[in-house]
């Protein structure tokens, strides 16, 4: 064993010392550190894996709209050949706006989503009724959860719906009957949209043909693969040149589409939880950061300690270095034990997680309340990548907090330290 790691170790022995103590206060400062950005980064990554994973279930993934707003009128035709497309699993032509709903007093404005019967249990993943059916018959609606818990209205209530205006045109209102109740899990989802059939939606409209989108989904994992997702979507964009080209062939004008994919709809969502995601492990971060420095206030006491010993080695004929090497050996070895103690704390927390909750729930501290996150339990899932980041600017930083007590210990006249 050579001299700097010989010494470092011999400095970690208890001497009942203040060392002693500030040498266990930062090493315990470095693992909370490490251990709560595992853990909160974990939980934040496993919400927005959730979150994403609601949203792929419910919303298309893919949607081809008309240029300028105007309605698709071959959508049959369009909607057959992109089923043929690989790795796209349905595709819907839909007639989606936002309408007026009333109940009594009270008024909504959700997005009414018209489409065919057949094809809704398909494209969205909502699960088993809560209440009623999930037949789309004329007249009705099928409507979320919350959305019926806020209007007070359930399966079998006759509501009012209204198409918006538009300049020179009036809509007058119609009643249909709420015959389904869903829960997506996803409160925007539950409050804001309501489906019925396509062709209602269409009388509803003052609409006789055609349809305001066509919608496709692809398998999940597709979805979150971008080199997967690409390939999809570059096959669409020639299904549609393809259906453009036949129909100039036919003598009709090729229509100009607007391709809109999952990540374009949803992008202030995900941007927004990206940017607190990171904010957050910054924060955190910074925590870490601020515990090296009680890694700095034990080197620079231990350099006091063994002032005499300094002086004897440079007098021996120790270089600057040899001395420093001692140092930043011990930092590093604080910093390691550390990272290992708070790898294993986060790894026995994420472990336990939910045991942990409801042990909390249990003491009157609802930390994660399933009313308002719909959600049996904390998701949690642990990026390596940002685990062995995180422990590359522990090291680097502890380095940095030992450099400056080493200097200071290779710096030391070894005549007045002897004397010391």
């Amino acid at each position: 064993m050579n001299l700097p790691i010989f010494l470092a170790l011999k400095y970690f022995k208890p001497k009942r010392s203040v060392a002693s103590v500030i040498t266990c206060v930062s090493i315990i400062g470095v693992m909370l550190g490490v251990a709560v950005v595992v853990i909160v980064r974990s939980v934040m990554t496993g919400f927005g894996d959730e979150w994403r994973e609601k949203i792929l279930e419910f919303k298309p993934h893919v949607s081809i709209v008309s240029q300028g707003g105007a309605l698709i009128t071959n959508e049959t035709e369009l909607a057959d050949q992109l089923r043929g497309v690989a790795n796209v699993t349905c595709v819907t032509p839909e007639v989606d706006s936002r309408i007026l709903f009333s109940y009594g007093e009270r008024v909504q404005a959700p997005i009414v989503i018209g489409i065919a019967g057949n094809e809704f249990r398909k494209a969205y993943k909502i699960g088993e009724p809560i209440a009623g059916t999930f037949e789309l018959e004329p007249d009705s609606l099928i409507i979320g959860y919350e959305l019926a818990r806020s209007m007070g209205v359930w399966v079998g209530s006759s509501v009012t719906v209204c198409a918006p205006p538009l300049p020179n045109e009036v809509y007058l209102p119609r009643k249909w009957k709420v015959t389904g109740i869903f829960s997506s899990g996803h409160y925007d989802y539950d409050t804001g949209y309501v489906i019925a059939d396509i062709d209602s939606v269409r009388d509803l409209m003052g609409i006789e043909e055609g349809v305001f989108a066509i919608h496709i989904k692809t398998p999940i994992n597709v979805a979150v693969d971008n080199k997967a997702f690409t390939s999809v979507f570059n096959n669409i964009a020639d299904a549609l040149k393809s259906s453009n080209l036949r129909r100039m062939n036919s003598g009709f004008r090729a229509p100009s589409y607007r391709v809109i994919t999952w990540r374009e709809a949803d992008k202030h969502l995900f941007d927004a939880l990206a940017v607190e995601t990171n904010m957050t492990a910054i924060l955190l971060l910074l925590i870490s950061i601020v515990a090296l420095f009680c890694v700095m206030n034990t080197l620079l006491v231990l350099t006091v300690q063994k002032t005499p010993e300094i002086g004897l080695l440079k007098a021996l004929g120790f270089s600057k270095f040899s001395i420093m090497s001692v140092f930043l050996t011990h930092g590093l070895i604080q910093c390691t034990i550390g990272v290992l103690l708070g790898l294993g704390v986060s790894w026995a927390v994420l472990s336990n997680l939910q045991n942990i909750v409801e042990w909390l729930a249990k003491m009157g501290m609802e930390v994660f309340p399933a009313s308002i996150y719909q959600l049996s339990e904390i998701p949690h899932r642990i990026v390596y990548s940002d685990v062995v980041g995180l422990v590359v600017i522990i090291y680097v930083f502890g380095l940095l907090a030992s450099l400056v007590p080493a200097l200071s210990a290779a710096a030391k006249d070894p005549v007045k330290a002897l004397n010391e």
